[in-house]
């Protein structure tokens, strides 16, 4: 007999239980058990972050039953106002649940190294992966086809995809409250009971707003967002440790082509994403362990160069970083070219072991429509009414220069003739 109830116990939400006796929810438990969902158990929610922060080691699966209590809280007060978005909830719910599960290995990380997108596979395997799909039409036939109207902000309720994906959804307020809880960035705390108590919703429009008392609250909220990017999401040494994995995935690509690289079919397939589409069964068998594996293969291969990657992963021995935004350009550029040069001479190959590598932060914007204020019957931007937000929505970059530690004393002398004090 099916158990009553179905509780996972969160460290931010405390008890995430759902209740076999409702149907959405029963229909949640039935995702969730899918293969494709348990697979984020083994990819981390901040990828290689670890190297940098060491208790982030927390996953996609975490993060998304996170989304899915934010989003059930968030819906059900809503609704409780306004009993017109009842027939919405089992869209919003599942499209909370699934959002993240197109992620692959290492999370945004693999997005760089193999140039694939995770919302592009999240619809893709909703509409394709035979157990999800029946699942979902099992609930309802159109409910497939409204979890992609979520995604594709196409929904005829805006407020359905506002929730998920925008300036102020429930995937960004988990993360942001998940990422500062793992890596101990006390910063990151947010007041969840406040902001979701300044959601509202506008019944002519369908849209999701704030309501005003909830100013102070959502200008925290962009305030704690500002700090994580700043501080946890373009830590140098994430930079670092993302450009290293580009180069030894990169050296693989080079020798598989050569012929003199060990890998099994499923990374094979994923050294040339780019140019051959991965079919769903080869993403979905992808994951941290299966990179990570290979990896710890590779370093003992017979090609010195990306043994050296692979062991400089594995063992966190990582490219320094130099802050080089305040000189120009033109400077860092010199500056580059003198790095490589002089790993040349020590027998490194510059291009690979040295990189500058801009960060841009856009800060707050209008994507997605920006975060609307309902005031005298017209949608008001929170950055028209308030300074602080006015400026949050100053974009900035920051410049990092990669070398190895083993040319530290040269560079710093080197860096003298560059820096502006």
């Amino acid at each position: 007999m099916a158990k009553a109830t179905r509780s996972y116990h969160d460290p931010l939400h405390g008890a995430i239980t759902l209740h076999a006796s409702d149907p959405v929810e029963a229909l949640l438990i039935r995702l969730i058990d899918t293969p494709a969902f348990q697979r984020l158990r083994r990819i981390r929610q901040l990828g290689p972050a670890s190297l940098t922060f060491h208790g982030a080691e927390s996953s996609r699966f975490t993060h998304s039953l996170g989304v899915l209590a934010i989003a059930r809280r968030a819906f059900d007060q809503l609704q409780r106002r306004y009993p017109v978005l009842q027939p919405h909830r089992a869209t919003v719910l599942c499209a909370a649940l699934l959002h993240d599960i197109g992620h692959g290995p290492f999370s945004h990380t693999a997005e760089e190294i193999f140039g694939l997108h995770h919302e592009a596979w999240t619809r893709q395997i909703i509409q394709q992966d035979a157990t999800i799909h029946q699942i979902l039409a099992d609930h309802s036939p159109d409910l497939g086809t409204a979890i992609d109207q979520v995604y594709s902000h196409q929904h005829p309720l805006p407020l359905a995809w506002q929730l998920i994906s925008s300036q102020l959804d429930c995937d960004r307020i988990d993360y942001l409250l998940r990422d500062s809880y793992f890596t101990g960035a006390s910063y990151g705390q947010l007041d969840l009971d406040r902001l979701l108590m300044a959601l509202e919703f506008e019944p002519t429009s369908g849209q999701l707003v704030v309501a005003h008392k909830g100013l102070a609250a959502i200008e925290h909220y962009l305030v704690v967002r500002h700090f994580m990017y700043a501080q946890v999401y373009n830590h140098a040494k994430n930079i670092s440790v993302t450009w290293l994995l580009e180069q030894a995935f990169e050296r693989a690509r080079i020798l598989q082509q050569q012929g003199q690289l060990e890998a099994d079919a499923v990374v094979q397939a994923w050294l040339q994403a780019s140019h051959q589409p991965l079919d769903l069964d080869t993403y979905l068998a992808a994951d941290d362990i299966v990179i990570i594996y290979h990896l710890q293969r590779w370093r003992h291969s017979g090609d010195r160069l990306l043994t050296d990657l692979c062991r400089r992963f594995l063992d966190r021995d990582l490219l320094k970083t130099l802050d080089v935004t305040r000189v120009p350009a033109e400077a860092q550029t010199e500056l580059l070219t003198k790095v490589r040069h002089h790993l040349g001479q020590q027998g490194y190959q510059g291009e690979i072991y040295s990189t500058l590598r801009p960060i841009l932060s856009r800060g707050y914007t209008l994507y997605q429509q920006g975060i609307y204020m309902h005031i005298d019957n017209t949608f008001v931007d929170i950055n028209g009414i308030s300074p602080l937000v006015q400026t949050l929505s100053q974009p900035y970059e920051r410049t990092w220069l990669l070398y190895p530690r083993c040319i530290q004393p040269w560079l710093q002398a080197v860096w003298q003739g560059y820096s502006p004090g």
